[in-house]
């Protein structure tokens, strides 16, 4: 009777279905089209509706839960929450070696972004790994970080003796090396900053500056990259992820990478055009009233004189403070695919 009895436990064990994995989710800014467009429906449908109904996610966002922009990684590596999502600038107080994801730059369209991606994502998953106790799923591009200015300029020497905020330390680092001032303000206290005279000028997404009502604080947008792509990193706690099955781990790199990150750089470039078509009134706005920013033309001279900065200044000062490993892997992957070799 005991044989019958475990050989009847046994079938009905095979017979039942997983166990449900429950994941807690914190997504990035809850205000910005990468959540509302990507985040939010991945993480609420796709992937609950992939796995059949084993994987619920209870999703919020950090802002939602007041969370500091740098404690984000921080609290995922101890086990706070399952998955977290934010920009990987805000996590380089943690992580020097981080700032060689995102560039300013080098990459001018969402192709040459993504290939930089693509190239540093065995090194920031390395980081990841070994700063936060945490396994990248994915990372997804905001749009080009530009500049916004509450001041009349005509082009990249008119940022000199200003001051501007950086949406991250590279681009403070590289602001500075062009003679402006890099003022540290957090993205929601951009608009009164601005209004103030806080700041003259400030960085970020075109989207985001749209969507947050930079346009009605700020006159001239200057659309160079100055900030790079501000690559968000989709990280799940390490523990965690060595906690779930084979096929699990499975279902969740495939399916974040069809139908969030794929989707989220197809978008990317056009979703620039037009951001700067619903900030300046130069085309057609499709989120939404077009407003009357001044469009500022960035000059093959302007280009140049950004490019030299970077590479005799900024990129050897990173390399000094993120070490020389971490500079020659940067020059093997990174740096391999853009054409530009930080100097011993």
């Amino acid at each position: 009777m005991t044989r019958i009895t475990a050989i009847l436990a046994a079938t009905t064990a095979l017979a039942a279905p997983a166990m449900a994995e429950d994941l807690s989710v914190v997504g990035s800014w809850s205000s910005l089209p990468l959540h509302n467009q990507y985040e939010a429906p991945f993480w609420s449908e796709a992937l609950p509706a992939a796995s059949g109904g084993n994987i619920n996610v209870n999703l919020t966002t950090h802002n939602q839960m007041n969370l500091g922009v740098g404690d984000v990684f921080r609290l995922l590596g101890d086990g706070v929450y399952d998955v977290a999502m934010t920009v990987a600038d805000y996590a380089v107080a943690d992580a020097p070696e981080l700032e060689g994801l995102d560039v300013p730059l080098l990459a001018l369209t969402a192709d040459e972004a993504r290939a930089m991606v693509d190239a540093a994502k065995p090194m920031v998953s390395d980081i990841f790994a070994n700063r936060f106790n945490s396994h990248v799923l994915a990372i997804a591009p905001y749009p080009p970080q530009v500049v916004f200015c509450n001041a009349e300029i005509a082009g990249l020497d008119d940022l000199k003796g200003k001051k501007v905020r950086a949406s991250g330390r590279m681009t403070a680092k590289f602001l500075e090396a062009l003679g402006a001032e890099g003022v540290n303000v957090s993205f929601g206290e951009v608009p009164g900053a601005l209004q103030k005279g806080t700041v003259d000028c400030a960085v970020t997404g075109a989207g985001s500056g749209y969507s947050a009502g930079w346009w009605e604080v700020s006159t001239h947008l200057l659309p160079i990259p100055l900030g790079g792509w501000d690559s968000v990193v989709t990280a799940m706690n390490m523990d965690k992820w060595n906690s779930l099955d084979a096929d699990t781990q499975a279902l969740i790199t495939s399916e974040i990478s069809a139908k969030f990150e794929e989707p989220a750089w197809a978008s990317a470039q056009d979703a620039l055009v037009n951001d700067i078509a619903c900030l300046t009134g130069n085309g057609e706005c499709p989120a939404g009233d077009a407003r009357g920013m001044t469009l500022v033309e960035v000059s093959d001279a302007d280009f140049a004189r950004a490019r030299e900065v970077l590479v005799t200044e900024v990129l050897p000062e990173w390399a000094e403070r993120a070490g020389a490993d971490w500079a020659a892997r940067w020059n093997e992957s990174v740096g391999a695919t853009v054409g530009v070799t930080i100097a011993n």
